[in-house]
């Protein structure tokens, strides 16, 4: 907040933010006569879409009183925007500007009384927002002047000699030391004290508790060669303090850290070990996210000169040579480096090579820190002072907790990768001496950096793919196919420090009907040749730092608005290796994950010329999409230490680290997963072995790969065996231990060996004999032919099994239980050529009256289809014994109890659904660890245990007796919902944008939460028939109870099951669809059919009406119809909602008039314009009339 005095003498107490699209009104609100004489004519909304960064001041009553739009070239069309470097150079005279230094003002505008005072704050808080710049500039025609509001925030640049730019144009620049300048660094003294507790007493009161008032002055008293203190002054205050030392114990960070790129931290020795095995590890293939750190190059300080002054070092032409010879070949198992992308596929740590440095320490450390926040963006001034007090060290480093939020000065570190086992509880960041060159250029390759680039780059696995677009840069700057390509060099001190290849990105459609890339920009002012894609980009980590405006360089001098970088699967990788392999961007930390669409799947045929361009319809491999455009570049996100592990990859768990990643703002740069399996979706799409078990069609292979998770997820395979409450850390596999901050139980339950009874079925035992004992785990050793299936890993083991033992030879199968699996799993067997004679599926008692279909038609057609290819069914059978052979490992038969007489099969496969329930070592993990479990995790409304530090969801959950609703737990809503919801209750820990939650009215906090999604499952049934359910969250119960109730609302059904085209549709009392049941031999668009759900049925083209009418006779076909595909498109409940608001609001629109005889009614605005707006996804609708076009409309759609 600051206060200005308007001309009259009034006062405003303003506050200066980013620019948003509401302020664009009353942007152009504040435009004089002076503005379009200053700075041309204005369309404002495609100057803020593509400026650098645009600042708007509000009062305190959130009126917008100032604007300014900075962009990194000159703001008149004098010089083209890649040469302005140059043109300055020629034409004026001390000019010491550069791109790193340099923005130019391209608006201003402000209320007339109050510009001279917002002038000098909009340009104060550049200077605070943007550390590294120096010069504001403004070029201004030559005959007119500045509005009086801006005279005092410029001064004239002087023209060269024999310069003619000054007849036309005049250059205005407004310097940094005017506004907020370098803060001047010296030894702190005694004196200091007081000036400094302030500041020390509010940002540092727990090290106040902990050390005495007296700390810092015993600190500044208590100096040696070893330990120096020093401090920061703004005019003649001292605005900072730094503590540091030059002892520093680097071994405890080799063992922590993965230092490889910053040679450990020691000096070089003629004893370090640095060769790499020669087998890996980490197969070369594995996921690109991994290859981040081999972008990060190993810097030795032997040929590194020290820097004793910011500008010395270039005035006096001094040699600063950064070695290329420590860069760590991706042979190297230092899969933790991920210094931007935080990827991290763990493998057993005992194979992990580490180098062993015998050098001396080669760091001083900071060991305490506090400045003003008014001056904390000048935190790196110290630095130039430190390494003159340590000329011998060439790091500065510094541990951070990892509760502490990011602060200024160590977002120009570069954080160093823990190993996932190393239980510091700190954060290492690490800085180079060389990082405070200013001399960092950007500029076009040339065939003569090809040697230095290959230098640079020679140890990454892409080496020769990133040289190879280098010489097509530069012998013909395009592919064979006409592609543009541009590459780009980054040196300091003429050498070569960093490479980056962009394309034109050819494919935006695409991308743009894929991809929500219009939460990040207004695609409408970018023209096409402005979207550039990325392929490679590889920098010393010594110029981390420099990273963003490495990438503003490019966007300026390739003349781009935006570029795309995507992230292909692990299974298709090795696909794209050449010609368009992808080497992994450490600049990936600047970019945002762009979220996924859910794409319409189009009845093409039907739909004919009226299909959409292939462009949009087109099927490609699925990759993860990153981006970073001109205003993300100076927006900076929020990283967040705080280390979070998640123990399962179900729904919930997947979904929760979605929700995590795909926030914009933020990066979590230590989350972790564990599980047995690691990831999903790892495989090829469609494998045979994914239809054993039925789908939640909450995630598919699509998705998987749309989310990337392996770029920013840390992944430990293993099993939860313990949990440590006190020292807080997991146990893996009983031996590596897992630190965390915040845990989050997301397991689940899962099929479990199910103990045989023992009963001696020579005896004739029933199923009374032996209920009591039954259900049990068995605890034994699990005979290698028995199967419980919970993920696509089982069911890929079980699939090469039955290849290799069963298929070809004889035997019988049982498969047992009676979830929906075990037709799923009968009907897979049977696509696998084993005869329904050799499969038993054998039923235990039902242990509630709802089936698992809870459908009598289809139910009898199961049976009718399992009567038909032999399939053996048997009922109310409990598992007696199995016995085995000659081979003690395998099952060989199997007994059953019965409600009359037990039975006995020959086994050569045993399938096992029976018995579903929490994992005992799971159990045993939550159990021993005192949570409180009662049959489940207990937890409260928010997911919380009984431990702060510990939140679970899931099936794995139910929730305190407390709420008194012991029928209700998470597996009864979907598990997608359930995971985002977990996830943003945990964002208000971190996220500092978001308000706090109000409480809840009294009595309500005693009410579990009601979740809104709805249920699905899906897959495929005996006969081959394809299977969906979709319903809403509720306690099961029959359905022929269900439709007895008297306020049961309408079903709706076509087809039958057994003839494999049943479709039912289930409308309730409010007129919404509330279930859907499908049953067909033809596959259908499940996608399409969940976006049905929760619809009233007016907006199923009067569903209701024409199902009365007799018009609907297939639902199939009915939903296929051209003009049900605006309700399948992903942003159709943004149109639900503005709708929603005009009929809600007081002020109801005047209705169109009356259509002639001939004419249809034209549906509202609201509707053509989503239509309008979305034609490239849904041209299949007629244009309204008098719209272009408008005539072609045979056999379109109609609102």
């Amino acid at each position: 907040m600051t206060t200005i005095t308007s001309s009259r003498g009034h006062t405003e107490v303003v506050s200066a933010r980013r620019t948003e699209l509401r302020d664009v009104s009353d942007i152009i609100s504040l435009f004089s006569h002076f503005t379009e004489d200053v700075f041309g004519r204005i369309d404002v909304m495609h100057l803020l879409e593509k400026s650098n960064l645009s600042l708007t001041l509000c009062n305190e009553k959130n009126e917008v009183i100032a604007h300014a739009v900075f962009l990194d070239y000159p703001n008149w069309n004098i010089t083209d925007q890649s040469d302005w470097e140059s043109f300055l150079h020629k034409n004026y005279l001390n000019n010491k500007c550069t791109p790193l230094n340099t923005l130019f003002m391209h608006l201003f505008v402000a209320k007339e009384e109050y510009a001279a005072g917002c002038s000098q704050e909009i340009i104060r808080r550049v200077f605070i927002e943007i550390p590294e710049l120096q010069f504001i500039l403004l070029f201004i025609p030559a005959d007119e002047n500045l509005e009086p509001g801006l005279e005092s925030a410029f001064e004239k640049m002087i023209t060269a000699p024999g310069s003619a730019v000054d007849t036309n144009f005049t250059l205005l620049v407004s310097a940094r030391h005017r506004y907020h300048p370098q803060l001047h660094v010296r030894k702190a003294r005694m004196e200091d004290y007081n000036d400094l507790m302030p500041i020390w007493t509010r940002q540092s009161e727990t090290l106040k508790e902990t050390y005495s008032e007296y700390f810092l002055a015993d600190i500044i008293e208590h100096q040696d060669e070893e330990n120096q203190a020093v401090v920061c002054e703004a005019g003649d205050t001292v605005v900072g303090f730094m503590s540091l030392c030059s002892q520093v114990d680097v071994s405890l960070f080799h063992a922590c850290f993965d230092l490889g790129p910053f040679h450990g931290l020691c000096k070089p020795h003629p004893e370090d070990v640095l060769k790499v095995p020669r087998e890996p590890s980490i197969p070369e293939d594995e996921d690109k996210s991994k290859q981040t750190s081999q972008e990060a190059e190993s810097i030795s300080s032997q040929n590194v000169e020290h820097i004793s002054d910011q500008d010395a070092a270039v005035q006096k032409g001094e040699v600063i040579t950064i070695s290329h010879t420590e860069l760590l070949s991706d042979d190297i198992t230092h899969k933790d480096f991920k210094a931007s992308a935080a990827p991290l596929l763990e493998t057993e740590e005992k194979d992990t090579f580490r180098p062993v440095y015998r050098g001396a320490s080669n760091a001083v450390c900071i060991r305490l820190f506090c400045i003003d926040e008014k001056y904390e963006t000048r935190s790196l001034d110290f630095l130039h002072y430190v390494f003159k007090l340590f000329p011998d060290k060439d790091f500065c480093i510094i541990l951070v907790p990892h509760h502490v939020p990011e602060f200024c000065l160590i977002r120009s570190f570069v954080r160093v990768v823990p190993y996932f086992t190393t239980q510091l509880g700190h954060e290492l960041y690490v800085f180079h001496r060389a990082g405070l060159l200013k001399s960092f250029t950007v500029r076009r390759a040339t065939t003569n950096d090809i040697p230095g680039v290959k230098m640079l780059i020679k140890t990454l696995s892409l080496n020769e793919s990133i040289l190879n677009d280098l010489k097509i840069f530069t012998s013909a700057c395009r592919d064979p196919d006409g592609t543009p390509v541009q590459a780009f060099i980054a040196d300091v001190l003429d050498q070569i420090v960093g490479i980056s290849v962009i394309r034109d990105e050819m494919d935006i459609e695409y991308i743009r009907s894929h991809y929500n890339i219009e939460d990040f920009i207004h695609f409408n002012h970018h023209e096409q040749e402005e979207h550039g894609h990325l392929n490679h980009f590889a920098l010393n980590p010594i110029f981390h730092h420099y990273t963003k405006h490495f990438l503003k360089e490019i966007l300026r001098l390739a003349h781009k608005s935006s570029l795309y970088y995507p992230i292909y699967p692990q299974y298709t990788e090795a696909k794209f290796q050449n010609p368009r392999a992808h080497s992994l961007t450490s600049a990936l930390h600047y970019m945002v994950p762009v979220r996924p669409r859910r794409q319409i799947v189009y009845p093409l045929e039907e739909l004919g010329i009226n299909a959409p361009s292939e462009q949009v319809s087109k099927d490609q491999l699925s990759y993860s999409l990153n981006h970073i455009n001109r205003k993300l570049i100076t927006e900076s996100k929020t990283s967040i230490n705080s280390r979070i592990v998640v123990v399962g990859a179900s729904d919930v768990g997947i979904s929760f680290l979605e929700t995590l990643v795909f926030c914009p703002h933020l990066k979590f740069n230590n989350l972790t997963l564990i599980s047995i399996h690691g990831l999903p979706g790892k495989d090829l799409p469609a494998s045979k072995h994914r239809r054993f078990l039925i789908n939640s069609h909450c995630f598919n292979d699509e998705d998987y790969a749309q989310m990337s998770l392996c770029s920013w997820v840390n992944v430990v395979v293993g099993k939860m065996t313990g949990i440590n409450r006190t020292a807080k850390y997991v146990v893996i596999s009983k031996q590596r231990k897992v630190p965390y901050d915040y845990l989050v139980l997301c397991t689940g339950q899962k099929y479990q060996v199910l103990s045989p009874t023992g009963a001696d079925i020579s005896k004739l035992p029933t199923n009374r004999d032996v209920l009591s004992e039954w259900p049990q785990r068995y605890t034994g050793k699990v005979p290698s032919n028995h199967f419980n299936l919970n993920d696509d890993q089982d069911c890929l083991k079980a699939l090469h099994w039955l290849e290799e033992n069963i298929v070809n030879s004889e035997g019988n199968v049982i498969v047992y239980g009676n979830t929906i699996d075990i037709y799923t799993t009968v009907e897979t067997l049977l696509s696998l050529g084993i005869n329904g004679s050799r499969i038993h599926l054998v039923q235990p008692p039902l242990t509630s009256d709802v089936t698992c279909l809870n459908n009598s038609e289809i139910e009898s057609a199961v049976q009718e289809a399992l009567s038909e290819a032999g399939v053996s069914v048997y009922y109310d059978s409990i598992l007696a014994q199995w016995s085995k052979g000659d081979d003690p490992d395998l099952i060989t038969c199997a007994a059953f109890t019965t409600n009359t007489e037990p039975f006995k099969l020959q086994c050569s496969a045993f399938f096992s659904f029976a018995y579903r329930t929490v994992d005992y070592e799971t159990f045993k993990a939550i159990n021993d660890a005192c949570l409180v479990f009662d049959g489940r995790l207990v937890i409260d409304t928010e997911f919380h245990t009984n431990d702060v530090s510990i939140r679970a969801a899931g099936s794995l959950t139910k929730y305190s007796r407390k709420y008194y609703a012991d029928e209700w737990t998470h597996s009864n809503f979907n598990s997608k919902e359930i995971g985002f919801e977990l996830a943003t209750s945990m964002l208000n820990l971190f996220d500092p944008t978001l308000k706090p939650f109000s409480k809840p009215p009294e009595g309500m906090d005693s009410l579990i939460p009601m979740y809104k999604g709805c249920k699905i499952k899906g897959g495929v049934l005996p006969r081959g028939c394809n299977y969906l359910h979709i319903s809403k969250p509720e306690i099961p119960i029959q359905l022929d109870i269900e439709l007895a109730l008297s306020d049961h609302g309408m079903e709706i059904i076509t087809g039958k099951a057994r003839h494999g085209n049943y479709f039912r549709m289930h409308i309730n009392k409010y007129s919404m669809v509330d279930s859907i049941t499908c049953f067909s031999k033809t596959p259908f668009p499940v996608s399409n059919y969940i976006c049905l759900y929760g619809q009233h049925e007016r907006l199923l083209n009067d569903l209701h009406y024409r199902w009365n009418e007799g018009q609907i006779t297939d639902l199939y076909s009915y939903f296929r119809e051209p003009w049900s595909m605006a309700i399948y498109h992903d942003q159709f409940i943004d149109l639900k909602k503005e709708l929603r608001q005009i009929l809600l609001s007081e002020q109801v629109p005047e209705p169109p008039p009356e259509p002639l005889a001939d004419e249809r009614p034209l549906p509202p605005e609201p509707v053509l314009r989503y239509l309008r707006r979305h034609r490239p996804h849904l041209p299949m609708y007629a244009p309204a009339a008098g719209e272009r076009g408008a005539g072609g409309a045979a056999g379109r759609a109609r609102l």
